[in-house]
This record gives C-alpha cells, structure tokens and sequence, in this order.
C-alpha cells in the first residue's frame, strides 16, 4: 500500500481500458497532488502535501505549471474538490478560461479506487476518512455510497455527531470525545462520569457544551475518522495531537489485534442507512469505567466497527444489486481494521478492492477526480 507516491512512483500513471478526455484535476487540501489525464493514462504528481502552508502552496502552483509546460497540457476541463474554501479549488478558479467540474470528496476517494482496478460501476464504495464536504451541507467521512465514474448515490453512513470547534476537533480529540459522549445521553448538558471529566478542563467542555446546545461552529459529521480519535480520547491515550491521524494511529499500535467484536454498532434502516455509534460508546464507556484494560477496548473496537462495516455492506449489496465493494480513505491505512474487514466482506461473497498504485488517502483523490470529470464531459455530449 502506498501513502504517498514521490520520485519512482510519480508520474508513472495509471491506465485505464477506455480513452480519455484531457482533465486537469487539482486534488484536495491535504497530502495535496494534482493528475491530469490523456488518452489511456491518469497522471498523477508527486506528493506535494499540507497546501495551508504557504510555501507549500506556493510549490503546488510551481509543480502544477512545470506539469503544464512538460506534457503540453491543453485541458478541457479543471476539477476540484467541492469545499470552496481549499486552495486548490482556489487555483482550479484561476484558470478563467477552462470549464470546472466540483467533484465531491467521497465520490472521488470511490472513483480513484475505480480507476485504478478498471471498474466501470456501479460499485459500493466505502469511504472512511477525516472529513469532506457533503452535498447536504454536512461534514462527512463515514459513507456507503454506489457510485459510477459520472454519479453517486448516497445509501449509508455512520450517525452525524457534533464537530465542535471545527478544525479544532481534529487537533483536540478530546472534543470528540466528548461530543460522542453526550450523544448517548441525548443532552449537552448531561453530566458526565467523574472519572473522564476530571480528565478535561471544565471552562473548555463548557465551551464545547456550549458550540452544541447552540449549534455554532459545531458542524455535523459522519466522519470514521473523529471517531477513532474520539475512542482515542476516551481511552486516555491522546486528547491532543503533533500530527494529522496521531490518536487514531496510536489507538491501532495499542488494540490486541485478536480481540472479538463484542460492542454493538446496530443498523437503523432508512434512506439513507445509518450505522448508530450511540450503543458502541455507551459500551466503551462502561468497560471503561469497570476497569477492563484499555488494550482489549481497542482490540474490540476495531472489530466491532469491522462487523458493522461487513453487515452494512451485505445488506445494501442485496438491495442494490452490487456485489464489488471498492474501499478509499485515510482510515483504510489502518491495517488492524483491514484484517477484520476483508476476509469477511469476502466470506459474504463480496469482491473486495483495495488501492494499491495510488495512495487511498487525499494524496489519491486527483486521480477521482479527473475520472468523474472525464465522464461528466462525455455525458454532456450524449
């Protein structure tokens, strides 16, 4: 599995059976690259990473005019992400005389797996990552969708939680925790138990209660990501973080791999279907509080998520008629997650696709891109 591709891998591209548009696609905000693609062949940068940092943005524009003047590139469209606070949605805008294509975050993580196995679609698609702008307005990172290079269709996701602070609550997992926590009580004003809320500054939960009952800068999101963190939190082992995905990280390195799946995550049907994290915190908690060793909570976790993964996406298999299961986000980096998940999607008969030519995180999400633009161009001349 490649994280990130860098000299020897980029630009090798990747190819694809069908004949392609010329698409510039400029990625996402983190582990930043761009791709275009021409005739066969999605190519995709080098990583160039964290575009916040003007320097490095600086460097994106640098590497992205080099790609221009090297390939000769002539794009007939530009794609971005559709966050329209990114950078490189704002150097996708810059280019003034080339149409744009805003291409939602999970459907490219989907279509960059797509494109690297040669799927035409429809798959289902699992995208677990950090965050990204969903078309509701809401932040996702937890989804089931069933996708094809031009379209999407939203079936399933974990249930929407508090972001509160925002970005803050990916640096402090501690936010999330507590956010999880008061989900299961249904109040944001609930007390908490002793034991964890000693562990956290009273005038910074009460801030945080606050951000909740009021619903400012507190977004809703599906994310898998601010989950693990939260889980993370609540297990004392990071409630702030040095770098991006160190809690989740750290709650992998500390899980008993061979733990059973014992919490329970259930299905709530619906359109789309949502994956209930209330039971699998109240849970945690309780273990939590008796004294079971964190290791085997972490263990657990891990394979309690994994089962409901595999029973979500057996039960939209049979009600959508899809039976490859394509997997893209930064969660499915995680390896112990992996080991519980694929053997058994593969058990329910499920063909199981995971990246492997290009990284499954953001740094892959170009490549997403331009497949969907490529289709979206050749559909309107339909």
């Amino acid at each position: 599995m490649i994280l990130r591709r860098s000299r020897g891998y980029a630009p090798f591209p990747v190819r694809v059976n069908f004949e392609l548009r010329q698409v510039l696609a400029c990625g996402a905000e983190l582990k930043s690259t761009f791709c275009f693609s021409r005739e066969h062949y999605l190519f995709l940068s080098q990583h160039i990473g964290d575009l916040q940092d003007a320097e490095t943005a600086d460097y994106y524009r640098e590497a992205l005019d080099h790609f221009c003047r090297l390939f000769r590139l002539s794009p007939e469209a530009l794609a971005h992400d559709l966050h329209p606070d990114y950078v490189s949605t704002r150097v996708a805008q810059e280019f003034t005389d080339v149409p744009l294509v805003a291409v939602q975050h999970h459907h490219a993580h989907v279509a960059s797996a797509m494109a690297e196995h040669g799927l035409r679609g429809p798959v289902l698609g699992l995208a677990f990552d950090g965050l990204g702008l969903g078309t509701d307005g809401t932040v996702w990172g937890g989804e089931f969708l069933i996708c094809t290079a031009d379209k999407f269709r939203r079936v399933g996701h974990l249930r929407n939680v508090p972001l509160p602070g925002g970005d803050a609550a990916t640096r402090e997992p501690w936010r999330m925790a507590l956010s999880h926590l008061l989900e299961v009580e249904g109040d944001p004003d609930a007390e908490l138990p002793a034991a964890l809320a000693r562990r956290w500054p009273e005038t910074q939960t009460n801030l945080v209660r606050q951000m909740i009952r009021r619903a400012v800068n507190a977004p809703l999101t599906s994310s898998a990501g601010r989950l693990f963190d939260a889980v993370s939190s609540l297990l004392g082992l990071r409630d702030s973080v040095r770098y991006e995905g160190q809690a989740a990280i750290e709650l992998e390195m500390h899980a008993i791999p061979e733990s059973p799946a014992s919490y329970p995550l259930p299905l709530r049907p619906g359109e789309p279907l949502q994956l209930d994290t209330r039971p699998l915190v109240a849970a945690i908690v309780d273990e939590l509080l008796r004294g079971v060793p964190t290791e085997e909570i972490a263990g657990r976790f891990h394979a309690s998520l994994a089962r409901a993964m595999v029973e979500a996406s057996a039960a939209l298999s049979r009600q959508h008629g899809v039976t490859e299961v394509a997997l893209s986000g930064g969660v499915f980096q995680n390896a112990l997650l992996l080991r519980h998940l694929v053997p058994r999607l593969e058990e329910r008969g499920l063909r199981v696709f995971l990246q492997q030519q290009v990284p499954c995180n953001d740094g892959g999400l170009a490549v997403g891109q331009a497949l969907i633009a490529d289709a979206l161009l050749k559909k309107d001349e339909v």
